[in-house]
């Protein structure tokens, strides 16, 4: 499911699939995009590309298109590859760069950028 906060320049995605279960935050107001992935019990973020990754309102039209025509082709999907390096845990600083929405998502688990 995917939630847009306009107002708030917020977009929830939660995927519920099992073992592939994660929450995605994309917070434009603070440029950064972070993914809980459930099976890992890690976050990992990423800085939004302007370039790559759709803006809010192009997200919510892809987001509309998806849902009522159920098969959309569009050059705009968002694929991430992360690679697992060294983690930490967030502090002060981080949460402040990343705003409070990520900071709830990710506090306490280990932190990849």
């Amino acid at each position: 499911t995917m939630t847009i906060h306009s107002e708030e320049q917020i977009v929830d995605v939660h995927v519920r699939s099992g073992v592939y279960s994660s929450d995605t935050i994309f917070d434009y107001t603070h440029g950064y995009i972070a993914t809980r992935l459930f099976s890992r019990n890690a976050c990992f973020i990423m800085k939004i590309k302007k370039e790559i990754i759709p803006d809010l309102q192009e997200i919510g039209r892809l987001a509309f298109e998806r849902e009522t025509m159920r098969d959309v082709y569009s050059p705009n999907n968002v694929w991430a590859l992360f690679q697992a390096g060294s983690s930490r845990l967030g502090h002060l600083k981080d949460w402040v760069l990343y705003g409070k929405h990520i900071e709830n998502l990710c506090t306490g688990l280990p932190l990849y950028e």
